[in-house]
């Protein structure tokens, strides 16, 4: 009875002891804005153990056995992420993950047991966003993601650049904005830059795989999606800014953007300054008085000039947002060596050929929940550029061209599917 009565005491204590609650992980899952991501799937890479977040985003883990643990976070209209976490023996409380939201369906193939195979290290998703983005951001589209795994980039004279993803640039890699096509002549030559800027941009996408053929046949290189708020859906107020000097062209950049609003509206503004002279590259002699000196020339028709903005506002529902946003972009740069007649000026300097174009971007975007018993959410966007673009010889313009064109994306979700 003594021997009953102990080990009876004993099964208790255990029960009640502090190591059973120990090794437990508990914290909530938000977007960048700070919002809690619902649903979100947490498991522990290597376990059986995962869990899913509730409305507030809330989650807990526990029975975990290990110091070191690493967790895969996924949800739906998010990129997946993996986090590493040291648990101690009191576990962890109040841990706070973000997932970044994006507009690709993400799905996790896995054919080996191993951790870390080779279908995981090569993601056909690639985001490039926050400091990195603010560091590697460039005049052109090309320099800035020309460092990025497996993209490369058709260098114009630093006026001009599109990226090259598989070998494959033009049409083959579609650019878009906010998912949209960006509605520009960037993909007719290397000599036509995009229509986007990256200063103001929140994040940038690069797309590889099977998930192109959602964008058409054509996109066979991959996609480039540029992401910014210019149609906000939340107004937690933010702002941010950003000044850039380089010595290599005297470029000179100043942007910023702002949100703000109330419970019922939204409101977004932002606006860039680029300016620009002909870049130095190095003498191409090799006498060592150039070196000594550092010698160097100026490339001719180098030059650049950019400005645009961009208002946009939401009314914030109970189900959603509905928003509209217009953006005005100017850009005027050199095309270097592209003097159709060869007409030098009388002190031998190459004569003056830039490209001249304006685009004017209206774009609606709302995502809408819903209750009843068929539709449970309705996403939808539209866009609608006005392009022109002219290439000047001199006083005379070479060629020219005007386009308008709308753009449209929807989405319906059924409950029964």
């Amino acid at each position: 009875m003594i021997k009953k009565s102990a080990l009876a005491l004993l099964i208790a204590g255990a029960f009640s002891a502090p190591t059973v609650y120990a090794n437990a992980i508990n914290g909530v899952v938000l977007d960048p804005q700070g919002r809690p991501v619902a649903n979100a799937e947490i498991s522990v890479i290597g376990k059986n153990l995962k869990t899913t977040t509730d409305n507030e985003g809330r989650f807990s883990l526990s029975g975990i056995t290990v110091n070191h643990v690493e967790l895969h976070l996924s949800a739906r209209r998010y990129g997946h992420q993996n986090q590493h976490l040291t648990v101690p023996a009191a576990g962890l409380q109040n841990v706070q993950l973000t997932l970044q939201p994006s507009p690709f369906e993400i799905i996790d193939v896995t054919a080996s047991p191993l951790h870390s195979s080779i279908t995981e290290s090569a993601l056909p998703v690639s985001v490039l966003a926050g400091d990195r983005l603010k560091m590697q951001q460039a005049a052109t589209l090309g320099d800035t993601l020309k460092n990025e795994v497996g993209v490369h980039s058709n260098f114009y004279g630093g006026v001009a650049s599109s990226p090259i993803i598989r070998g494959l640039d033009g049409p083959r890699v579609l650019i878009t904005q906010n998912g949209l096509d960006a509605g520009d002549a960037s993909r007719v030559g290397p000599d036509h830059s995009v229509a986007t800027e990256a200063s103001t941009a929140t994040q940038m996408e690069i797309l590889r795989g099977p998930a192109t053929l959602f964008y058409g046949s054509g996109a066979i290189g991959g996609v480039v999606n540029i992401v910014d708020e210019r149609v906000p859906t939340t107004s937690t107020p933010r702002a941010e800014w950003m000044s850039e000097w380089q010595s290599v062209n005297s470029e000179k950049l100043i942007a910023g953007s702002a949100a703000n609003g109330n419970d019922l509206f939204a409101v977004y503004v932002d606006g860039f300054y680029r300016d620009s002279i002909d870049y130095k590259a190095a003498h191409g002699h090799s006498d060592h008085d150039d070196h000594e000196h550092g010698h160097s020339e100026r490339i001719a028709n180098t030059a650049a000039t950019g400005k645009g903005g961009t208002v946009g506002g939401s009314l914030l529902l109970d189900n959603g947002f509905v928003g509209l946003s217009y953006g005005r972009l100017e850009r005027k740069y050199g095309i270097p060596g592209h003097s159709h007649g060869g007409h030098e000026h009388d002190d031998g300097a190459e004569e003056k050929v830039f490209a001249d174009k304006q685009q004017d971007r209206f774009q609606l975007q709302s995502s809408l929940f819903f209750k009843n018993n068929f539709i449970r959410q309705v996403n939808s966007r539209f866009a609608y550029t006005d392009y022109q673009h002219a290439e000047i010889e001199g006083a005379i313009p070479s060629r020219s061209g005007k386009t308008n064109t709308l753009y449209a994306s929807g989405r319906a979700i059924s409950r029964i599917l």
